[in-house]
Formats: C-alpha cells, structure tokens, sequence
C-alpha cells in the first residue's frame, strides 16, 4: 500500500512515480485482486468483492483472460472503428488486454503497439504476446507525454482509464494528435468529473493510482482535447461511477461522505473520440 498522500502543488514526476510504483504492484496480482481494490488499489478497500469501473471484455474477440487485469473504465475498441490493415497504439497498454482485442480486429496484415512506461506490465504483456505467438503486437516503453515514437505513424489510438493519470492532459493530448497519420482518429475511455472532488479524495494516493483523484472536470477534459488541435470530439458513451461506502470511509468521516454525495459532484467514464482532420468519419 502506498504510505503517503498528494501534497498540494506535487510535482509532475513525483506523481509518474507514485503510478509506475502502484502499477508495478498491479502487474503481478490477479483480475480478481484488482478489481476488489481501488481500480487495483492494493490495501485500499481489499475487502469488497466487486469492479467499480471495469466493464466486461470476456465476449469481444481477441480477448486474453491472462491479460485481463480488470483496470479500464470501458471498452475503447468498441467505438474506435479500427478496421484491417490499421497501425493501432494503445497508450498506457497495461498487460496488453485491449491491445490483443485491437490485433482481432487489425488482422495479420495490421499492426498494435502498446505503450506502457511500468517495466513490470510491459514484462506481462510481452510475456502473453509471446504465448499467443503474435508477430505484430509490440510493446514498447515510454511516457505518454514525451511519445518516444515517430510523426504521423498510427490510424488509430486507444486508451482505457489512463490518461486521467497524466499530470499534463494538453501536453498527452499534443503527443496524440502529432503521432497519428492526417486521416487518423482516437478513441479513449477515461473517468472526469462534474463538481470538485473533496480534499481528502484529492489527497489520496491510492485514489490517484486508481483513476479518481487525478480526474478533471469533464469540460476541462474535452477543451484539452480541442486545444491539441482535434476536431469533430464526441463523447460516445457516459456512465456514473458509483464509490462505494466502504471505500469512501477510507478517507472521509460519515458526515463528509453525506455532504459529497449530497453536493451534486458526480464521477463518470466516458468514452471520447477526435479526428485530426475535420468532418473525417470512422464508420
């Protein structure tokens, strides 16, 4: 469990480090360890027997249970309109879940490349491509902000409850929008908020490892987006995130906990979608 809290004005690498730590923990720990945790919080809230996020991957094709660590916030590829042939990256690609369900779609003559800076997923992801006997599903290290991969390369990126975790969403957003081709188009699921968080949950380390306390308000998160020089944004699919008391009491007192539930903050997953060029349509 991590043992420190976010301090107001923490610095950007302090928080990369605190995630490649709790992900590092994450990689070796089972589907059902993660998702009876904090979106795989270990320690947080060890005791409950549910996903708070996750949805279920267990019917698309391409899908790989030891791949399946139960840490996304929806289902990117359903929406991405990734078609045969397509150069696809995953970013934050985890143990390559969603990168194997985008190589059914790809087919042999396309390509995916996951992009993950946790050495402990990329060691399991390359570990089940290898078992899987893929020859275009490559994982490769780096930082979301500062992609260490070439201009106007990729038909399609994908993201599952990843970019939340960026300290810097415009600077994620300006790497996306240079590494796809000028047809290209994204398709990332993510978790924003409408209202402010309470302290206690901003503070929380294992609450930002978990994908809550590092979301931004979702119109904060779309203008990021245009900013990056994106058009035609579309917001695909919304559900509310339900935190449950038990994990709730983790960090705030019964009282705290009526006040944010009766204060009109909601926390939701969205799956977005943004084209490089205007008007291009992806199905």
């Amino acid at each position: 469990m991590l043992n420190f809290q976010i301090e107001k004005g923490m610095k950007a690498e302090d928080l990369k480090l605190l995630v490649q730590d709790k992900y590092g923990q994450i990689a070796n720990q089972s589907k059902q360890e993660n998702q009876s945790s904090c979106c795989g919080s270990t320690g947080c809230c060890d005791t409950i027997d549910y996903s708070i996020m996750a949805e279920s991957y267990e019917k698309l094709d391409g899908y790989n249970n030891a791949a399946d660590l139960g840490l996304g916030c929806g289902l990117p590829t359903q929406f991405a309109g990734i078609k045969k042939g397509d150069h696809v990256l995953d970013l934050g690609s985890g143990a390559g879940n969603d990168c194997f369900v985008a190589r059914s779609q790809v087919g042999d003559e396309g390509q995916v490349t996951g992009l993950d800076f946790t050495e402990a997923m990329l060691a399991k992801a390359r570990q089940n491509a290898e078992k899987l006997c893929f020859n275009n599903v490559e994982f490769v290290k780096g930082d979301i902000e500062a992609i260490p991969l070439p201009d106007a390369t990729y038909d399609v990126i994908i993201s599952n409850c990843v970019l939340n975790l960026v300290p810097n969403k415009v600077k994620a957003f300006t790497q996306m929008h240079r590494v796809l081709k000028e047809t290209g188009h994204f398709c990332v699921s993510d978790i924003v908020l409408e209202g402010e968080l309470p302290e206690a949950l901003q503070q929380a380390a294992e609450m930002y490892a978990g994908c809550v306390s590092g979301a931004i308000p979702k119109e904060e998160y779309l203008d990021g987006i245009k900013k990056a020089g994106f058009q035609s944004v579309e917001i695909k699919k919304e559900k509310v995130i339900n935190i449950p008391d038990e994990i709730l009491v983790k960090y705030m007192q019964q009282d705290n906990i009526q006040q944010f539930k009766q204060s009109g903050t909601g926390i939701f997953s969205i799956t977005v979608v943004g084209h490089k060029q205007l008007n291009l349509k992806i199905y």
